[in-house]
């Protein structure tokens, strides 16, 4: 059995974070060279911070939170899809022709634009939100994305996460698939049971099918 890649993003001061949210940090409570029987550390982030799955709760007032996200949605076949040199939304027909008809259960799009590399990126290419749509009515159950949202950065109204929750389908956002090639992959990603928020960090790894 191939050895499983690790396609997370991991939380680390300095991991970008989405402009003006709160970054990640990692301080200490309490140390061992200063006295205490044990190391404690303190954490402050935003759930969205490195590799994440989104709640709808996120972009819908009194929708599920983090504690809602199926499990199921984050495991299982997925297809990676590595987008050609474009521009403009990705369409079914684009998606149909890179081997993720509609009917695809999980999607992840390389899409070039991945905090993996050090700096937010300035913008990348999402799906159409009428795309994102017709696949939640198809059956897809996750969208994967390597890039910080599964909208565009200027977005505001947010359009591809509503027709992906309005669908029954879920969002991860922020994986590293710089390594990764096209192709079918069995996903294991499970967002942490965080109580009341928006997102939930996950520890993302693809198995080769």
């Amino acid at each position: 059995m191939s050895a499983p890649l690790d396609i997370t993003v991991p939380l680390a001061r300095g991991t970008a974070e989405w402009p003006g949210d709160t970054p990640f940090d990692c301080g200490w409570h309490a140390r061992i060279a200063e006295g205490s029987s044990v190391n404690l550390t303190r954490l402050t982030m935003s759930p969205h911070v490195a590799t994440h799955a989104d709640a709808p709760m996120h972009v819908r007032e009194g929708a599920p939170a983090s504690e809602m996200l199926p499990v199921d949605a984050f495991i299982g076949a997925a297809t990676v899809v590595v987008l050609r040199d474009a521009t403009g939304p990705v369409t079914i027909d684009e998606l149909t022709a890179l081997g993720a008809p509609i009917g695809t259960e999980r999607i992840l799009l390389r899409t070039g634009a991945s905090i993996a590399a050090g700096a937010f990126p300035d913008a990348w290419r999402t799906l159409a939100p009428d795309a994102a749509a017709a696949y939640a009515r198809g059956g897809l159950r996750l969208l994967g994305v390597d890039a910080p949202s599964v909208d565009a950065r200027t977005a505001t109204t947010l359009a591809v996460h509503h027709a992906l929750f309005d669908g029954g389908a879920f969002v991860l956002e922020n994986l590293d698939l710089r390594a990764v090639a096209a192709g079918r992959y069995t996903l294991t990603a499970l967002p942490l049971r965080i109580i009341g928020a928006d997102a939930a960090p996950v520890r993302a790894l693809l198995t080769p099918a």
